[in-house]
């Protein structure tokens, strides 16, 4: 058995091993001195016995227990090692995890990134639209700014709705009246109300000059302008396009924007009550829309009113038709009249021709005499 020096119950023992004997030492040598001192220590020796035996059993547990404390070493250690093994396993198991996670997060990733790409090329597709429809803006307000730029762009708008709402052949552009005006659009009506004219030339700029108005004296300025200029243009469009006996007794004023029509019906209505009067009728391009498909239907009721001469002396000849056509049915019904008599009477000759053969095949030519009389000559005879 090994003595661990290092343990404080093998220690403690020792010294009390080695406290005994120096105890039974002095004790000897007390005893060797005096007999009566022996005989009064012997049940003191006997109990050192006692104490002697008892420490040889302490002596023994502490065996006892260096042993169990082996044992439970030992059990540490393999508690230790299989800990360590199934610490290892699981480690094992958390970095395959980790590193399986971490690929298909790098995959996850990547895929991300490729569509973020895909969604910055498509932002700065979406950027170069609209840079370039900024610089189309840009271009729209350098053309309304400008005064023969802005009617070619009123011109052209005008000439997209008018050929989306009326036939080719129902108006004309640019159409030269008799007074040498040049109309921008004449619209082929019938009389009446005649020929009616559009005009696309609108003044932009006191309208411009109401929107930057800034304070109430920049305002009324600017709304003044507004009412001299539509007036001057409204007297203009009648004076020139308003012909007796040549157009209509009216004319259109046509405005390429919505928000200038809905700013003069909203805040000057003077103004349109000045075109009523000067019968100068004012469109936006979405109420000229709806004036042309009425138009439309008039251009339509008067061309189906130029046909109905055409439409009658069709009618005429399909009356003369329908007349010959019944004639000749009559005819064919008296041809099958006529031919279900001559049938009828086909039918009575061959019934009498059968019963005339029928008694020649029932005649016994021996029965009669040299002398007599052809019986077939006798029935030609009744006949």
């Amino acid at each position: 058995m090994t003595i661990d020096l290092n343990d404080p119950l093998t220690l403690a023992a020792l010294a009390v091993g080695v406290l005994l004997l120096l105890f039974l030492g002095l004790l000897v040598a007390v005893l060797k001195r005096s007999g009566e001192v022996s005989r009064m220590v012997l049940p003191i020796a006997q109990q050192m016995n006692q104490l002697g035996q008892r420490v040889q059993m302490l002596s023994d547990g502490q065996q006892q227990l260096a042993g169990g404390l082996t044992h439970v070493s030992e059990a540490q250690v393999a508690s230790q090692s299989k800990m360590l093994e199934l610490m290892e396993k699981r480690l094992s198991m958390v970095t395959e995890a980790m590193n399986v996670n971490l690929h298909g997060s790098a995959q996850r990733t990547a895929k991300s990134l490729g569509e973020l790409q895909q969604r910055l090329e498509t932002i700065d597709k979406a950027q170069a639209n609209i840079e370039k429809l900024s610089g189309n803006v840009l271009s729209l307000q350098d053309i309304l700014s400008n005064k023969q730029t802005r009617g070619a762009f009123g011109e052209i708008q005008l000439n997209d709705i008018v050929g989306k709402a009326l036939p080719r052949d129902s108006y004309t552009l640019q159409a030269t009246l008799s007074t040498g005006r040049r109309a921008d659009c004449l619209i082929h009506l019938p009389n009446p109300p005649g020929p009616i004219a559009i005009d696309s030339k609108f003044p932009l700029e006191a309208y411009e000059a109401l929107r930057r108005a800034d304070t109430q004296w920049e305002l009324n300025e600017a709304a003044k302008l507004m009412r001299q200029a539509v007036k001057r243009h409204i007297a203009d469009i009648s004076d020139r396009y308003i012909i007796e006996g040549e157009t209509a007794d009216g004319a259109l004023m046509f405005l390429p924007s919505e928000a200038v029509y809905a700013e003069l019906h909203a805040n000057f209505p003077e103004l349109v009550r000045e075109g009523f009067e000067k019968r100068v009728w004012i469109v936006s391009p979405t109420t000229c829309m709806a004036t042309l498909n009425t138009m439309r239907a008039i251009l339509k009721d008067a061309r189906m009113r130029e046909q109905a001469g055409a439409i009658r002396k069709e009618l005429s000849l399909l009356h003369a038709d329908v007349e010959r056509l019944s004639a000749r049915v009559g005819n064919l019904d008296r041809h099958f009249g006529q031919a279900a008599k001559d049938l009828e009477d086909i039918k009575i000759s061959a019934e009498k021709a059968g019963k005339r053969a029928h008694r020649l095949d029932n005649f016994d030519f021996e029965e009669l005499a040299p002398e007599t009389a052809s019986p077939v000559a006798a029935l030609a005879e009744k006949d």
